[in-house]
């Protein structure tokens, strides 16, 4: 049941940034980049194992350095896009670009 109260409240989120960015793209665009989902797992994890610090850590660690590949990919998303390339194509280049990073984000958090 916990799992899907989680499921639920991530969803909730996922769904309003969608109706908001329909509406105020950037403010859309604004709210789907705050680190509420970041925020969700640390509160999750805590709950789970509260008081692993280095658990919290290692998260915050990756998500920090996550951050790169994220830019990445929507630096080629809004390149393709001001292209008006297809979306099939954009999201295609563009999560192989956030691929390669990430894979050189594992690389050098290991």
């Amino acid at each position: 049941m916990q799992t899907f109260i989680k499921a639920l409240i991530s969803l909730a989120i996922i769904i309003a940034c969608a109706k908001i960015g329909k509406r105020f793209p950037t403010l859309g665009g604004l709210i789907a980049t705050m680190p509420l989902t970041s925020l969700l797992v640390l509160l999750w994890l805590w709950s789970e194992s509260p008081g692993d610090y280095q658990l919290m850590e290692e998260y915050t660690r990756g998500v920090l350095w996550g951050i790169i590949p994220t830019v990445l990919f929507f630096v080629a998303a809004f390149f393709l896009f001001r292209r008006q390339f297809p979306l099939p194509l954009v999201l295609t280049a563009s999560f192989g670009v956030w691929l390669a990073g990430a894979a050189v984000h594992q690389y050098f958090l290991r």
